[in-house]
């Protein structure tokens, strides 16, 4: 459907391929919002005067709110009031409201909406909230904060709240004196009013969306450098030690100074803030001049935190810098490009974070992080397109998932390695330089890449963003020289039908051989043949580039398994090739003991990534068998054991100094992977930590195994432990020290403290961002899946009430809730809790939820006996 001229009264939206818009009568040029936050009341007053430019005759103005009472509105043209009264109405399902008056506007004017509104300061992590913190002595203290993103600006000032309708904004706030005001630009004035309060009134801001707009009023404390070429600063209120936020200064001062060089353009905004916010519901939002945080992702002390915390903190601050070019500068046009903006800055975090810390070795990493979470999510029925259409506020919040950011990164790492890098690079200065202050969609990208390489991108990018899913790729041997390589989609459920079997996607194969790689082999059709220098030694998608799985021969496997061994193949290879054989597994293209006979093999591996997918492969075949046979689960905790435990008792669990990032993380991962599969000696070395820690001496256990020391302890130990783990919660200032007990509690199963964890969920003990945490430990065991299924239906009508179905947090928590399940009754069960209730908000979440339950039933139907005979026959169990 394309839009229409419609009449200049029209009062409801417009429609484009369905989405809800706003009609388009009227353009936002400037927004001067003022604020007043009420601490007391939790409300805050607001006026807004909007600067238009009238493009068709109009007698109605419509635009977003949400959870605001409208006092008054004015709007004036030429100097002229034309309503001081317009008639205002609500449509509650769009999230518009409409002003209608008597005497048009007339196309080619400028014209003035003035409203003067109230607004709630919610507690629901959306639009402009309340966060509260506890102060030095004891007392809570209150901040006014902001989150817009995606749709939540409408939550917080009447606007135009749609990514296309960029404007300037001048904002002013009204606080009591001592306290700090905080928007996306400089303080241009301030002035005492009545009462002890103060007006600060921040520089006009550059064209910019509704969604990156941000304030905070509080009491606050801030740490400055001026390494960068404008002053960058970190915020934290009382009760954080703002030295803390000193890692992430420093590397924000260099980011900035380094995106300048490899984007080409100049950061444009007169200072850099980044703040962290006690209750946040996301990681951390790239509010223009003013990135918001969650504390444990900007806040550092090296102290008490391992390599692992670090390497968060630094990915989080350079994938929100990131966002100030891509994103902020160049925006999506609409929420179906939202990929443009995460994909990028994910991409770009990984890059960045490999030229500053290079002996982190993240692509590495990325292939057992970022590609193997896309390829999971990818592989289910219900996933969706990179470029997917959205059409409503609910439907947006749902596609901030690892599709637009792992799947939008992997596709642009895969086309940066096809291009090369420097002209991938060159390409993105380009669309940034032709872009800047506009917005794009994904065909923009595509033609400065094409632009810069002379190939046609478009034409081989569209398959990926335009289509869910990805292939197989099987590959079999014609003779020495020639290998036949087929590709066909991919479902984790292993049941295909041809109708989804229909796209031909590009497949860069990466061919890997005795000669090196050759990166300019590409299969576009279903099937095709191709010389290889040997057959003797060859593997496909070299370091894992590639957003696909390959599936060869059993005989073929184990030679890459020799050749892995004679250190023919790279780190990414080694771990990708487990992931695939993994995945490939748990679908019916080959068999679990196939599998499990691999990692077996790979007993003398060196390398921590792909240690780390080893470990994550047998932890998916414990998740899909957990409600099978004990003797057959015991038998697969006993092959763990025999895998990780010789290695673990070798590299020890001692840190110095002098061990590498990777290291510290390594030995971190063996001891906690071998504690918890029954190794006697860690467990004892667990509670004595435990003891000793307890007792008094805080470096009994290093931060680096501080979660493993506590999982070991709660599922191998009682009440003592779990008392010992929930007063360090209590009783710890650091936030990073008090997730990780948090995330540890669930590890306890008995009934009676299953339902103690349970019980801390509404205790309002626990924020309502970290609600989550508790939950992890209790999917480790089959009573803890049972009871979070059971909790969450008693206590639906809370949920739905504290998570409201339009944000975001709602469908992480059915996730939680429901997906750790592996039988058709379990599956049954769920599908008949939710029958009838409206999913509207989370309906994606739900159907990924429950495509994965089916997957692992699927995939115990067809291996269940494979799998005991195979623990029976290498006499891992009785």
């Amino acid at each position: 459907m394309c839009r229409t001229h419609a009449q200049a009264d029209v009062a409801s939206g417009v429609n484009i391929q369905g989405r809800e818009l706003l009609p388009t009568n009227v353009i936002p040029k400037h927004y001067h919002i003022t604020l007043e936050p009420d601490f007391q009341k939790l409300t805050f007053d607001g006026t807004v005067v909007i600067d238009l430019d009238v493009e068709e005759d109009s007698k109605s103005i419509s635009l977003h709110t949400l959870e605001i009472d409208i006092h008054k509105a004015k709007i004036t043209s030429g100097g002229q009031t034309v309503s001081s009264s317009p008639k205002v109405s609500y449509n509650e399902t769009t999230q518009v409201s409409t002003f209608d008056f008597d005497n048009a506007v007339t196309k080619g004017a400028k014209a003035q909406l003035e409203i003067q509104f109230t607004g709630q300061l919610n507690d629901k992590m959306a639009g402009f909230y309340r966060s509260t913190y506890n102060n030095p002595d004891g007392t809570q203290g209150l901040l006014a904060v902001s989150q817009m993103e995606p749709t939540d600006a409408r939550r917080a000032f009447p606007c135009f709240d749609e990514p296309s309708l960029k404007a300037e904004f001048t904002v002013t706030l009204v606080a009591d004196k001592k306290l700090t005001c905080l928007s996306n630009m400089d303080v241009a004035s301030e002035s005492e009013i009545k009462d002890g309060k103060k007006a600060v009134t921040f520089n006009k801001s550059p064209l910019m969306s509704t969604y990156l707009v941000a304030f905070v009023v509080g009491e606050l404390n801030y740490i400055e450098t001026n390494d960068f070429r404008v002053p960058v600063r970190v915020y934290a209120p009382p009760g954080q030690d703002i030295e803390h936020g000193r890692f992430s200064l420093d590397l924000a001062a260099k980011t900035l100074a380094f995106y300048e060089k490899v984007f080409g353009i100049d950061f444009p905004l007169p200072k850099m803030d980044q703040i962290a916010i006690p209750d946040f519901a996301q990681g951390a939002m790239e509010n223009w001049g003013l990135v918001t945080y969650r504390v444990v992702d900007l806040l550092l002390d090296e102290k008490v935190s391992g390599a692992t915390t670090k390497e968060r903190v630094a990915e989080v601050v350079q994938h929100e810098l990131a966002h100030q070019w891509f994103g902020n500068l160049v925006t999506m046009d609409w929420w179906d490009g939202l990929w443009l903006n995460e994909g990028f800055a994910t991409w770009a975090s990984w890059y960045s974070c490999n030229v500053f810390y290079p002996e982190w070795k993240v692509w590495e990493t990325y292939v057992t992080d970022n590609l193997q979470r896309a390829l999971a999510l990818d592989s289910l029925r219900s996933s969706h397109p990179i470029e997917v259409p959205v059409k409503r506020a609910d439907e947006i919040n749902q596609i901030f998932d690892a599709i637009s950011y792992s799947k939008g990164s992997c596709v642009l790492r895969m086309i940066s390695t096809y291009l090369g890098e420097d002209v991938f690079l060159e390409g993105v200065r380009r669309y940034l330089k032709k872009h800047a202050y506009g917005n794009t969609q994904t065909g923009d990208l595509w033609a400065a890449l094409g632009d810069a390489s002379g190939k046609s991108v478009e034409e081989v990018m569209d398959v990926w963003t335009k289509h869910v899913g990805y292939p197989v790729v099987t590959v079999t041997e014609k003779d020495e020289k020639t290998i036949q390589v087929k590709q066909n989609r991919f479902l984790r459920t292993g049941d295909v039908k041809p109708h989804e079997d229909t796209v031909i996607f590009p497949v860069f194969l990466g061919l890997r051989s005795k000669d090196g790689i050759d990166e300019s082999l590409t299969l576009d059709k279903r099937e095709d043949s191709f010389e290889v220098p040997s057959t003797e030694f060859f593997k496909l998608n070299a370091n894992h580039t590639g957003l696909y799985r390959t599936s060869y021969t059993p005989e073929r496997l184990e030679k890459l398994g020799e050749a892995a061994k004679k250190g023919l193949l790279s780190v990414e290879d080694r771990a990708g090739m487990i992931a695939d054989a993994g995945a490939l597994a748990s679908s019916g293209y080959q068999k679990t003991s196939g599998v499990l006979n691999l990692l077996k093999g790979f007993d003398s591996e060196n390398e921590f990534i792909v240690w780390s997918e080893i470990i994550s492969r047998v932890a998916a075949v414990q998740a899909a068998w957990i409600f099978e046979d004990k003797a057959v689960r015991d038998g697969l905790e006993a092959f763990q054991r025999e895998l990780v435990s010789p290695r673990a008792h070798q590299m020890g669990w001692e840190f110095s100094e002098s061990d590498g990032h990777i290291e510290q993380q390594f030995k971190a991962m063996l001891f906690g992977s071998a504690g918890l599969c029954g190794d006697e000696k860690i467990i004892a070395a667990a509670k004595e930590m435990l003891k000793k820690f307890i007792a008094g001496d805080k470096s009994a256990i290093h931060p680096n195994i501080r979660g493993s020391v506590f999982s070991i302890a709660l599922k191998y130990g009682g009440k003592e432990e779990y008392d010992a783990v929930l007063n360090f919660y209590r009783t710890s200032t650091n936030s990073d020290e008090r997730n990780t007990a948090l995330r540890s509690l669930g590890r306890a199963n008995s009934p009676e403290l299953i339902k103690r964890t349970l019980d801390l969920l509404f205790s309002g003990e626990i924020k309502d961002q970290d609600i989550y945490m508790p939950t992890q430990g209790l999917r480790s065991h089959p009573e803890g899946i049972e009871a979070l299924f059971t909790w969450m239906t008693e206590n639906w009508d809370e949920l739905v009430k504290r998570f409201p179905p339009q944000l975001s947090m709602l469908g992480t928590l059915v996730s939680i809730f429901t997906s750790s399940f592996t039988k058709k009754e379990q599956l049954a069960k769920v599908e008949k809790f939710f029958e009838g209730k409206s999913t509207n908000g989370f309906e994606m979440s739900l159907a990924q939820s429950l495509d994965a339950i089916r997957s692992k039933v699927a995939w115990v139907e067809r291996d269940g006996e494979d799998v005991a005979k195979w623990v029976k026959d290498n006499k891992y169990s009785a």
